[in-house]
């Protein structure tokens, strides 16, 4: 809402648009999610009311990040008391003495006291601590871990985790990098853990299907249709709209009511009116 409240209505909307897509699960409190930012009462309410409407359809994952094993290990519990099924560790945001050591330690502290099944959030360089590559197949290798979000768009962070899940088959795989989807899969990725799959959801399924039935080429224009849409909505390829332009597709296509976030990202004239553009030419993709 304008109040920057949770507005469980639309929670429900954005619920029942992605069970009628099919989705197999949501990731809550995430980056695009605002998870950050928000208050604890605030991620509390989202759990709670994207539980209540999933009624067990989906399996709901939710972003536990902190600054400490215990602060990590406190948002588990709530997470847990809330009904999430999965609890998502990224790298924290504030960490003084972040020596591989201390990032190690707080990773498995977190990982092996925690009442959830846990997924990594891999942001490689995009964070303000940054977990060194060394230490990717230490964290891989915990029993309590099922999945990763590779949202690094590394390469060689690629190649660690694909080694993880060589050394345990168990481990699920999802990349998080929305602007090359495709080669993940190719490579062996699961499937996709996507900020934008809010509104291309349905995109993501068609190219998971192409690339499964080894149509590449579809798979390739497929993509570049999704980058494409990405650059409308988030307002060119500095993404100056960000979070704005994404908020305003979502109440376009009548599922939120409004478009305001935490991180105040603008929203000029010419967003608007990419978006406006971009719903009338991918309407067979936003509304299947």
């Amino acid at each position: 809402m304008d109040d920057l409240q949770i507005d469980t209505v639309a929670v429900e909307r954005m619920v029942d648009h992605h069970l009628r897509l099919g989705v197999k699960g949501l990731f809550l409190a995430g980056t695009c999610g605002e998870g950050p930012w928000m208050t604890d009462p605030q991620k509390r309410t989202l759990i709670e009311t994207v539980v209540k409407y999933a009624k067990g359809k989906m399996q709901i994952a939710v972003q536990v990040t902190d600054n400490s094993a215990a602060r990590v290990l406190d948002n588990i519990r709530s997470a847990k008391e809330d009904g999430a099924d999965i609890a998502l560790i990224g790298p924290p945001l504030f960490l003084d003495n972040a020596t591989p050591e201390n990032i190690l330690n707080l990773y498995v502290e977190a990982i092996r006291k925690s009442s959830l099944p846990v997924g990594i959030y891999d942001r490689g360089k995009h964070s303000n601590v940054v977990v060194p590559d060394a230490l990717l197949p230490k964290i891989y290798a915990e029993k309590n871990v099922v999945l990763v979000k590779d949202s690094s768009a590394n390469p060689a962070r690629r190649a660690i985790t694909l080694e993880a899940r060589r050394r345990r088959p168990e481990l699920r795989l999802f990349t998080g990098n929305e602007f090359e989807v495709v080669s993940y899969l190719r490579a062996g990725y699961d499937g996709l853990l996507l900020g934008g799959a809010i509104f291309n959801a349905h995109l993501g399924r068609l190219m998971m299907d192409a690339v499964a039935a080894g149509r590449l080429s579809l798979a390739e224009k497929l993509q570049r249709r999704q980058v494409r849409m990405l650059r409308d909505v988030y307002g060119g390829k500095k993404l100056k709209c960000w979070l704005s332009g994404l908020k305003t597709l979502m109440v376009e296509m009548g599922v939120f009511r409004s478009w305001k976030s935490y991180l105040n990202y603008p929203l000029t004239p010419g967003c608007i009116k990419a978006i406006h553009r971009m719903i009338k030419a991918e309407a067979d993709v936003l509304f299947p």
